[in-house]
Formats: C-alpha cells, sequence, structure tokens
C-alpha cells in the first residue's frame, strides 16, 4: 500500500542518444581501408609474376586462387564499410561546416567522399543478392549446398572487388575526415558571439523586473559631521 504523502518514484526514461557515437566506428574504418589496400598492393606484388610478357596466366590454378584470397580479404573490408559507414558518414556531414569544404586540412577528403554513397548503395545491393541466393540452397543437401555456397561467395567477393577499390581511397578519406571531426567534438566548443550577448542580457536586471529580484547598490556613504 503506498503512503498518501509519498511520492510515487518515476521510471526512469530513455537516455539521450550520444550525438557523437559515430566517432567510435572512425577506427575500425581505417583498419578496414589499410586492409583493402594491402590485399590490393599484395595482389600487384605477384600478378605480374603469374603471368607471361603477354599477360597471359602462367597456370591458371595458381592464379586464380591467388585472386580468390585477394577477393576474400578486400571484402571482409567492404562489410565492414556496410555496417558501420554509413552512419559515420552522416556524422561527417552533420558535423562538417561549409569552411572545411572550401579550404583546410580535411577539404580534399571531403570531395571524395561525393561518390561513396553510390558505393555504399551498390555494395550493399550486391550484398542482399548474395544473401537471397544463398537462401535458395537451404533445400539442397549439404554436400551440394556447401559446395554452390562457396561458389556463390566467391562470385560476390569478385564482383565487389570494384567497390573495395573504390573504398580504398574513399573510405580511407572517410575515415581521415571522421578522425579529425570527431577531434574537434572533443573540444568543448566556444559561445558565439550572439550566445555571450544573450548571457549578457539575462544577467542584466530590466526596469520591469519585480522590486525584490533587482540588486540594490551600495549605500551612498554620508557626509562626515563636523566637530566643533
Amino acid at each position: 500500500m503506498t503512503d498518501a504523502n509519498t511520492t510515487p518514484t518515476e521510471a526512469p526514461g530513455p537516455e539521450p542518444a550520444d550525438e557523437h557515437s559515430w566517432t567510435r566506428h572512425v577506427p575500425a574504418l581505417a583498419a578496414a581501408a589499410e586492409s583493402i589496400t594491402r590485399a590490393s598492393d599484395a595482389w600487384d606484388a605477384v600478378s605480374d609474376s603469374l603471368c607471361d610478357e603477354d599477360g597471359w596466366p602462367l597456370d591458371e590454378t595458381r592464379y586464380a586462387d591467388r585472386k580468390v584470397r585477394r577477393d576474400a580479404e578486400a571484402w571482409a573490408g567492404v562489410e565492414t564499410f556496410l555496417a558501420h559507414g554509413d552512419e559515420v558518414l552522416s556524422g561527417v556531414r552533420a558535423n562538417a561546416q561549409g569552411a572545411d569544404y572550401l579550404d583546410g586540412p580535411i577539404s580534399t577528403d571531403l570531395s571524395v567522399l561525393r561518390g561513396i554513397d553510390t558505393t555504399l548503395e551498390r555494395a550493399a545491393e550486391l550484398q542482399d543478392e548474395w544473401a537471397e541466393a544463398v537462401t535458395h540452397l537451404n533445400p539442397m543437401p549439404s554436400k551440394y549446398r556447401d559446395l554452390y555456397e562457396t561458389r556463390a561467395i566467391e562470385l560476390r567477393n569478385s564482383e565487389g572487388w570494384h567497390y573495395a577499390d573504390l573504398l580504398s581511397s574513399q573510405g580511407a578519406a572517410l575515415a581521415r575526415v571522421g578522425a579529425h571531426l570527431a577531434s574537434r567534438a572533443d573540444t568543448p566548443a566556444t559561445p558565439s558571439e550572439r550566445v555571450r550577448a544573450a548571457l549578457a542580457r539575462s544577467a542584466t536586471p530590466t526596469s520591469d523586473a519585480p522590486t525584490s529580484q533587482r540588486v540594490s547598490g551600495p549605500p551612498s556613504p554620508t557626509a562626515p559631521r563636523r566637530t566643533r
């Protein structure tokens, strides 16, 4: 039974969303971009040795296996961008200022981001198509299902190499911009002149304020009394 004089305790409401929560994904995007670049560099280092002077593979199986490895390593980075890229991109655009696009340390990287929406969208569509295709394999016996699923993964990764290659530059730019703006978000903002003026006005009593709220000045000193 609740005491009539007891004030009921209200259930705590939901915690406000952190407007800078996107910044925690920036390191993951930076690492993903680096992993794609490493996969590309490793492929460039061996691809020539796997081909003759005319560019034809010397060993079809070895060439194909090494390319499958490249695509798989690169797609792992793409999946990181599919998981966090949109959130970080929204945070970047919400925090970047007009001056950042015109000049400054991130102006070039911001210009690189103009095409990243399309890259992420196309990569997401490819991922969805692969996921749908895999669902059709479920009725198959496991030995056939595993074979076809492996082939489907290799095909997705191969088609996704184009988007991985784009994200090696666009994604790296997004990570750099995100890191720069995240460091800015950690710095307390200086109140603008308009805010400071508003604060000053609110601290100054007006003639319409109640007498009890006015701050009276110190009493005027009494003139010294002359003694005889």
